[in-house]
């Protein structure tokens, strides 16, 4: 029955999205509104279809451009992000080749970065610029690699250079950076049970694990948990520069997976930094 519900679930997957491909295609094409709607509405079926129920903490900034820095433990990630909000992500180049995957990414409007090539930074950097201008939100993962779902990995500082962008002056005509929002995803339930530590590596993927695999597998296990939290905007001015901004960050995020784990609500108060305000508090969905 596991591999019966596995089969079932994988077909419907590649049939409805090989069936949509060239609806967001067109509105890619044109230029339509739908590109920036129409995967975070894919998602949340995908989410059901998987049998993943997500949880949303906080609010994710939708009213303008924003870099939003978040931990990174399985693929299933993208899928969560996606339902959670409307977001494009920011990716190694390598994506952009793998099957499938790399034209779900492309229809996302993720942005590729190839870091060997110094010669692109520029180019990317004028694409990020733009995409935040245009009221985008972009996500970052800036462990540079993805965890076991039981603990953050260090935030790479190198990674967040994004954060410099400026999309503005203030009233001053100083420049203006990109707000930068934490972002905390955490494995927690399992069938409606608590995730232990041993259960976690059947949906995190890290390390050398083959990836179909490891989807056939968790698809094979059944239904489990995601919580999200946004957390409060930082900026690379709040912070006092981009190694400041990734230790903050890093710190939040950290913090907000430590709480998700032991099945706390989101702290209620201000985290150990100046900039920030008070956390939001939990508005649960249902994915």
């Amino acid at each position: 029955m596991q591999a019966l519900r596995a089969a079932g679930i994988l077909f419907v997957f590649l049939l409805v999205t090989f069936l949509l491909i060239p609806w967001q295609e067109s509105a890619l094409y044109f230029r339509l509104r739908r590109r920036k709607t129409f995967p975070n509405r894919y998602h949340r079926f995908l989410c059901r279809l998987f049998g993943i129920r997500v949880t949303v903490m906080g609010e994710p900034v939708q009213s303008h451009g924003v870099l939003m820095v978040a931990n990174h433990t399985s693929y299933f990630d993208i899928l969560v992000f996606s339902a959670a909000a409307r977001v494009s992500f920011i990716a190694k180049h390598e994506v952009a080749g793998w099957p499938l995957a790399g034209t779900l990414a492309r229809l996302q409007e993720t942005v590729f970065v190839e870091r060997a090539k110094r010669a692109q930074t520029v180019t990317v950097r004028d694409v990020i610029r733009r995409r935040l201008v245009e009221g985008d939100a972009l996500i970052l993962f800036p462990e540079g690699t993805s965890d076991d779902g039981n603990c953050v990995l260090p935030f790479k500082s190198a990674l967040l250079g994004a954060a410099e962008t400026e999309i503005g002056t203030d009233e001053q005509g100083c420049p203006r950076h990109v707000p930068v929002q934490p972002v905390t995803i955490s494995y927690v339930g399992f069938y409606g049970l608590p995730m232990g530590r041993d259960m976690r590596p059947l949906f995190a993927w890290y390390g050398d694990m083959d990836l179909v695999p490891h989807l056939w597998e968790a698809l094979k296990e059944g239904p489990f948990e995601a919580v999200v939290e946004f957390h409060e905007p930082l900026s690379i001015d709040s912070t006092g520069g981009r190694k400041a901004l990734a230790a903050v960050a890093e710190t939040i995020v950290r913090r907000g997976q430590a709480r998700a784990l032991a099945g706390l609500p989101p702290k209620a108060q201000a985290e150990p930094h100046d900039g920030i305000g008070e956390e939001n508090e939990a508005v649960g969905i249902a994915a």
